[in-house]
């Protein structure tokens, strides 16, 4: 039996290339394919932090629809806007070889700024809180919209800097691609009118699962699921799911500032796992360090949150749910 699988995207620049990236690799093993784009929520209400929004899975509740009343075959996510609990019947069909997991902050040339008083940009609770962490005295606002949208933003307001993730600027080629795990350099941002300067972030801890895609099928569609499995990373889906696991275990259905990183070394067979939890305005920071042996991986999400909720995790994200209410 042949058919065509039809990849369900969101219609920004960055989310149509990570869906070509997927047509493209079925494609070499002879799939037909076709790329369906939808608007989400999250792409078209702009005003509002994605907090404010109050729904899980903002930018993925479209597609999941698509998928269950079957106009769509697959969906194409990053793997970090994709809620820890999937709806019934949805699955996870593949995660792709990572790429760079830094954040960048994108600036107008030269960073005096930081040892002052100054105003960062960043649509996310958890860069906002580990940037207020480590510089107190700065302002952060709000900054929502695709990729080209915030660079616009960040050249037509007096902030001094915003913070993206790396991996969607290489992919949009706005960026040199930096080797992974490089540490901080300054480069020049590719194609962008004011000439921004982009320095990697090695201090900040990303957002779980930061720099991988997803591919979600439906539970049932077994042809569509045995092509999709082709793509699958296993050290990729091993680390994420090691960090998605840390923040479903801290979260609960919450949004709160959670960076979780695993890294596999191949060398030892080791894991190592760095995870935290910070107070939104950054003043209070609850942090893990972690090295296990490879077959102890399942549990290390849960078991590094778990301390985490123990040594004051539990008040804190008791406080976070509160202060997201009101």
């Amino acid at each position: 039996m042949t058919k065509t699988i039809r990849i369900g995207t969101r219609d920004s620049e960055l989310a149509l290339w990570q869906a070509k990236t997927v047509e493209k690799s079925l494609n070499d093993l002879g799939y037909k394919t076709e790329i369906i784009a939808v608007k989400s929520d999250g792409d078209i209400i702009l005003d509002k932090p994605l907090y404010e929004l109050g729904i899980t899975g903002i930018f993925t509740k479209t597609l999941d629809i698509a998928m269950i009343n079957g106009q769509i075959d697959i969906a194409v996510h990053s793997m970090k806007d994709v809620p820890t609990a999937l709806p019934q019947g949805i699955v996870q069909a593949a995660v792709l070889e990572r790429a760079n997991v830094l954040d960048i902050l994108v600036h107008k040339g030269n960073v005096d700024f930081l040892e002052k008083e100054a105003t960062i940009a960043t649509g996310s609770l958890r860069r906002q809180a580990q940037w207020l962490n480590k510089y107190p005295n700065h302002t952060v606002v709000d900054l929502r919209g695709n990729m080209n949208t915030r660079m616009q933003k960040l050249n037509d307001n007096k902030w001094n800097g915003a913070v993206f993730a790396a991996a969607g600027l290489e992919r949009l080629g706005l960026t040199p691609s930096l080797t992974k795990g490089e540490g901080a350099k300054s480069f020049k941002i590719k194609n962008h009118s004011f000439g921004g300067v982009g320095e990697a972030l090695d201090w900040m801890t990303p957002a779980p699962a930061q720099g991988a895609m997803v591919v979600l099928a439906m539970e049932n569609d077994n042809f569509t699921i045995d092509a999709v499995s082709q793509l699958n990373d296993i050290e990729t889906e091993i680390c994420t799911y090691i960090e998605r696991q840390f923040l479903r275990t801290l979260e609960g259905g919450c949004t709160a500032p959670i960076g979780a990183l695993a890294k596999y070394d191949q060398v030892n067979d080791t894991i190592t796992f760095e995870g935290n939890l910070l107070s939104l305005d950054g003043k209070q920071k609850l942090e893990i360090k972690k090295k296990v042996p490879i077959e102890d991986w399942k549990k290390l999400g849960y078991h590094s949150a778990q301390e985490i909720l123990n040594n004051g995790g539990k008040e804190l994200m008791a406080e976070i749910k509160n202060a997201l209410k009101n």
